[in-house]
């Protein structure tokens, strides 16, 4: 699948489409064979084998099935709204452009109009339909020469067949859009929303203002308008959301799905997923691949840290889990943490947070077991109702493998709503200096992700919360064993050979 993206703006495509004709020349075959084939490939349902023969190099790993399925709307419905909140490297702007010349070569569209966020980025992103049209030779040699002896500019053009292209920026006048008398029948969005505009909740207002009452009106009632909407939700209030209020079909597509797995395998495997994201912050990956922009200290503008007590000081220690969802899921995160109390003051001693299996999980816990060595009472509690039958066999394997018993218990009240239950118990002690992270963990993964959690933490926000989460749980635990002097939770101390859940 071809993956131009933000990268076109650096491709030379008119070099990119010559090196396409070197490696897929045109066919040798004869004028009956020409036109079957032709037909062939414009039956409905055929774009994929349309696609692969017009953009052979283009095409480089076979699509996933939200692409074909969107593709079945777009070319199908001659009147529609169709928003891709997709991730970087999901090809928005690539599939696009396919289809558009599709439509455009088998007669069914035949005045597009590209708009960007401004001008020139509308112009760098009609570049590669330009040189397609111009030089790619199996096109020319299936539907006749494209380029027109008129006007022919980087910024507007119209194919011999009498197909306009043209570009706008936003905000410029849509004016003299007409082709002869068709009106514009197919409107490009393409990296519409920026950072710098999505500040100003005005900016955002004006832009979309300009599409509903600018540009989208250029259509005639009478013939049938095709939008597209490419773009990431890139903040709290953006144009893209705007448009997947309205759209006729949106769908969110992440580099990775709800259970953690890459959404286009056959291109990004988790490999190079991985790879691509290391360097990346929390804030950054959420932001850029999975339509989750995050605004940081809405909440929590900081944590701190401090060095922790030897355990020995601690009246008893709480840890607390806070398992996201089903047994083996990834996709959210899975937190443990270990927390005490001195005095007016809340230690996180140990922290674990990150998107893992139950099996890893539960090794943190033992994990913190053989750190505490029953130096002080521990008292281990997991967030109900998450001990059920996949989580005890996963248990019991754990006991075996390890020689010890894992005792943990649920935690059975009924949480108020979870963005408020946070907010009201741990912003005021973090605000006030009395909630810490133990400073020796300051620079690990685990640690890092749990800042970038309590810093993302709002009540809009989709960003990860098992890392507060498990930190109010704890918090709440030690309130309620100190209240109640310590009674009613079995302690729970380092044992051998006890093998039962």
């Amino acid at each position: 699948m071809i993956k131009t993206g933000d990268k076109q703006v650096f491709i030379d495509w008119d070099k990119f489409v010559d090196n396409m004709n070197r490696a897929a020349p045109v066919h040798a075959e004869t004028p009956l064979q020409k036109a079957d084939r032709i037909a062939m490939l414009e039956l409905p349902g055929n774009e994929e084998l349309w696609f692969k023969e017009y953009f052979s190099k283009l095409y480089t790993a076979e699509p996933a099935l939200f692409h074909v399925l969107s593709t079945e709307r777009v070319v199908s419905n001659p009147e529609w709204f169709e928003a891709r909140p997709w991730s970087r490297e999901l090809s928005k702007s690539g599939r696009t452009m396919m289809e558009a010349i599709y439509l455009a070569c088998t007669g069914k569209k035949f005045n597009i109009i590209l708009t960007s966020n401004n001008f020139d980025n509308a112009k760098r992103l009609l570049k590669p339909y330009k040189s397609i049209l111009e030089r790619n030779d199996r096109l020319i040699n299936d539907y006749g020469e494209q380029q027109s002896y008129g006007d022919w500019s980087e910024a507007e053009f119209i194919t011999k067949q009498g197909v306009a292209f043209r570009a706008l920026g936003a905000g410029q006048s849509p004016r003299g859009t007409r082709n002869d008398e068709i009106r514009p029948d197919m409107i490009i969005v393409d990296d519409f929303d920026t950072d710098e505009d999505c500040r100003n909740p005005d900016i955002v207002e004006q832009k979309y203002d300009w599409l509903e009452r600018a540009l989208i009106p250029t259509r005639s009632i009478s013939t049938p308008l095709l939008v597209i909407f490419c773009g990431n939700i890139i903040a709290e209030d953006c144009c893209m959301l705007r448009a997947m209020a309205v759209a006729d079909h949106y769908e969110i597509v992440n580099i990775r799905d709800e259970h953690g797995v890459s959404t286009w395998p056959s291109k990004n495997t988790e490999e190079k997923i991985n790879i691509s994201l290391r360097f990346l912050s929390y804030k950054a990956i959420q932001g850029e691949y999975y339509n989750n922009p995050i605004t940081e200290g809405k909440v929590f503008k900081a944590i701190h840290f401090k060095k922790m007590l030897p355990l020995k000081q601690y009246r008893f220690l709480v840890s607390y889990c806070d398992p996201s969802y089903k047994s083996g899921r990834k996709s959210d995160f899975k937190a443990v943490v270990l927390m005490g109390k001195y005095k007016q003051e809340y230690h996180v001693i140990h922290t674990r947070c990150a998107q893992t299996t139950t099996a890893q999980m539960l090794e943190w816990h033992y994990e913190i077991m053989s750190m505490v060595n029953a130096e002080v009472p521990l008292y281990m509690l997991i967030e109900w109702p998450w001990i059920d039958e996949p989580l005890k066999l996963e248990i019991q394997k754990a006991n075996k493998r390890t020689d010890q018993a894992l005792p943990l218990k649920a935690d059975e009240r009924k949480k108020p709503e979870k963005f408020y239950r946070i907010e009201s118990s741990l912003e005021p002690i973090n605000r006030n200096g009395q909630l810490f992270f133990n400073e020796a963990e300051k620079d690990t993964e685990d640690m890092k992700y749990m800042e970038a959690q309590f810093k993302a933490l709002s009540q809009t926000s989709r960003a990860h919360d098992d890392g507060p989460d498990a930190v109010e749980g704890a918090k709440y635990i030690v309130d309620s064993k100190i209240v109640n002097n310590t009674s009613g939770i079995t302690v729970i101390a380092a044992t051998k050979n006890a093998k039962r859940v």
